[in-house]
């Protein structure tokens, strides 16, 4: 069973999908380059972040904020790449919207997830495109007995003590002799948070609770796995994902039906909602091995629906005006991945790798739905993307090797805004080559010393190529793809006591793609932007005695971004220093406290009012900040426990981007039982 900071062992198992990794995580296995951090489920469980942007807050190298504006969406930061640089996958295969691929991390929940797996800067060229500047995957559980499952319950409340959300979740599974299944539902209705009591109320967003906060999610997850031998394995698996979110407006700017007229330099909000945000993906993997060698492949199909609905105002109840639309996504993909390896002699080990995805975008838009008028003609766009990799790992000593790999990629845009009655847009492409080199050294005393190089790319979305951002833009269809030089050193194993992962790293970020005046109010998407991404990291976990566990761990980030028109350009949304430490005390033999903190600095964000000449840029400092957490384990029964905490102990307001305050003081109680 699994074993907490203090020793205690946990009620639940959660078994990883292996099928589903990404990352080499067994034990005494040799990493292969870079560094990666692991969230497990029962982290996740033990401090309630049930979704994955809270996840991985606490993830060094992990900086976590909000995008504001019409969206409000929450992102994630790994080592200054953002969520178009890191790609994200649920069991090893991506999810990706090919129109602008702007995910919400807020709606990916986490109580179905054996572990969430973080790579940072070095990703493997065998993982297919992206990667630029790391990689975050979501791996979900398989059984490991002739039966088992898990249900939980869980209730959240605000401040003032009200109900705020409701989550559960029940998860049945069953391993047999050759073959598996494993199934999971959940569901989280969430009514908003509350904002802390020192929040000062303005006209647009009063004391309590926020306004247009609360999101409905859920998430099925079925596997059907065969094992006719001890190394083979076939899996078949299918996951839904519904959401349905609003979105919180500005404290600080005017919204019709609230405000008065705008000011000088302001504008009205938008009035957006997503009543749809649906994920569908059918699945099949495979692993066989094929004498000396393996060979490894993941067949998908993926949907996703998505439904923007622009209102007359803020009361959200009409859809009359020339602003108001509804705006749907039907988006389609295929995949194929092929992965197989073999040794050559006895020091080298070959591996290779293809990946297949083609995408389909329709696009239709339905302006002033309420006067009764037809939807527009849709329009189709399509790509597809290609990729080919080869990966080498020379054993030049027993505790010395050397990896080294290439890959090709091809991302090709084969219709781009085209209806039944005309040919669309003119279409575009873009390849590159990547690669990258890796030492590893584990010497007998014990650790691992690893240093790496690696040069990755980030395609441009059919967004950057040809959104017209409502008439202010103007596509470039021959758009290139962005580029990272990702450096790193670094060590992790035992110093003393502590377990310990530390790491030093830098990134050249080229042709970096900005937004570009090129006329009386329109801009272009360009390759022209160039930055630096450096810093250290360190994280460690030191068992102070049979009852006292403590983690703890630091980030320094420094980022700079240049920019051929606006010569003030810098980088938002990251602060330069953050900082997690949780202490584990088992009180009882049977209870588990656990108070913890988060720190964040400063970090800048882009401000509300811009000055009208486009080469300038006005950014507003956000203030750092501290959160404490407390947390309690009791573990009623070998099969039962009771989870109960406090996050934000202190009721602190802060916020991530001007004008959206973060949650209050909040309040979570779970009750899980294993049978």
């Amino acid at each position: 069973m699994p074993i907490t900071a203090t020793g205690q062992e946990s009620q639940a198992e959660t078994q990883p999908f292996v099928l589903g990794t990404i990352i080499v995580t067994a034990e005494g296995e040799q990493g292969r380059g870079g560094t990666s951090s692991t969230v497990t489920g029962e982290e996740i469980a033990r401090q309630n972040r049930v979704t994955l942007d809270d996840a991985l807050r606490s993830v060094p190298g992990v900086a976590v904020g909000n995008t504001g504006g019409s969206r409000n969406e929450r992102l994630v930061h790994v080592r200054g790449f953002d969520r178009f640089q890191v790609p994200v996958s649920i069991d090893g295969i991506r999810v990706y919207l090919p129109a602008d691929n702007r995910l919400d991390y807020g709606r990916f929940l986490t109580p179905d997830l054996s572990e969430i797996q973080v790579q940072k800067g070095y990703v493997s060229v065998l993982n297919g495109p992206g990667g630029m500047g790391g990689a975050i995957n979501l791996v979900t559980r398989q059984p490991s007995a002739p039966f088992e499952g898990e249900a939980r319950i869980g209730l959240e409340a605000g401040n003032r003590g009200d109900i705020t959300a409701r989550t559960g979740f029940l998860s049945l599974g069953s391993r047999q002799q050759d073959f598996w299944l494993q199934g999971s539902y959940l569901k989280r209705d969430n009514d908003g948070f509350y904002l802390s009591r020192d929040y000062t109320p303005r006209p647009q967003q009063g004391a309590g609770l926020r306004d247009h906060s609360d999101t409905d999610d859920s998430r099925l997850n079925l596997k059907a796995g065969w094992t006719p031998n001890a190394t083979d394995e076939y899996v078949f698996s299918y996951t839904r994902q519904t959401g349905a979110k609003k979105a919180p407006y500005n404290v600080d700017q005017p919204i019709r039906g609230i405000t008065d007229e705008p000011g000088p330099g302001q504008s009205w909000q938008r009035d957006w909602t997503w009543p749809e945000w649906d994920l569908d993906s059918l699945a099949f993997y495979s692993h066989t091995e094929l004498g000396g060698g393996y060979l490894k492949t993941r067949a998908y199909y993926n949907r996703f629906d998505n439904l923007l609905s622009a209102w007359d105002d803020s009361s959200h109840g009409s859809q009359t005006e020339r602003r108001a639309f509804d705006s749907r996504y039907k988006d389609r993909a295929w995949g194929l991945s092929l992965e197989g390896g073999a040794e050559l002699g006895a020091a080298n080990t070959l591996r290779g790798a293809l990946h297949y995805r083609r995408d389909r975008h329709d696009s239709i838009q339905h302006n002033q739905p309420d006067l009764g008028g037809l939807p527009d003609t849709p329009e189709r766009s399509e790509e597809e993307t290609w990729s080919l990799a080869l990966e080498n790992t020379w054993q030049a000593r027993a505790e010395f090797s050397v990896i080294a790999g290439i890959s090709y990629d091809k991302a090709s845009v084969l219709k781009a805004d085209r209806t039944v009655d005309d040919a669309g847009l003119p279409t575009g492409s873009s390849d590159a080559v990547n690669w990258q080199l890796a030492a590893i050294w584990q010497p007998e005393a014990g650790g691992e010393f690893h240093a790496s190089l690696s040069s990755r790319t980030r395609f441009p979305t059919l967004w950057n190529r040809y959104s017209t951002r409502f008439g202010t833009a103007v596509p470039n269809p021959d758009l290139k793809s962005e580029r990272a030089l990702n450096v790193e050193i670094g060590y992790g194993g035992e110093i003393g006591p502590a377990r310990v992962q530390t790491a030093l790293f830098y990134s050249k970020v080229d042709d970096m793609i900005q937004s570009v005046p090129v006329g009386p109010d329109l801009t272009q998407s360009q390759n022209v932007g160039d930055g630096t991404y450096k810093g250290f990291e360190i994280e460690a976990d030191w068992q102070l005695g049979d009852r006292l566990g403590l983690v703890a761990n630091y980030t320094w980030l420094q980022r700079g971004i240049t920019d051929p028109v606006r010569a003030d350009y810098r980088p938002t949304d990251t602060p330069r220093h953050t900082a997690f430490l949780r202490l584990d005390w088992q009180a009882l033999d049977r209870l588990t406290v656990s108070p913890s903190v988060e720190v964040s600095g400063a970090r800048l964000s882009e401000s509300a009012i811009q000055p009208e000449d486009p080469t300038q840029i006005a950014y507003t400092r956000m203030g750092g900040f501290g959160l404490a957490n407390l947390d309690f384990d009791w573990q009623a029964t070998d099969r039962t426990s009771v989870v109960f905490g406090i996050r934000n102990l202190f009721d602190r307001d802060y916020q991530l981007v001007e004008g959206y305050p973060e949650p209050g003081r909040s309040f979570f109680l779970t009750t899980r039982v294993a049978f």
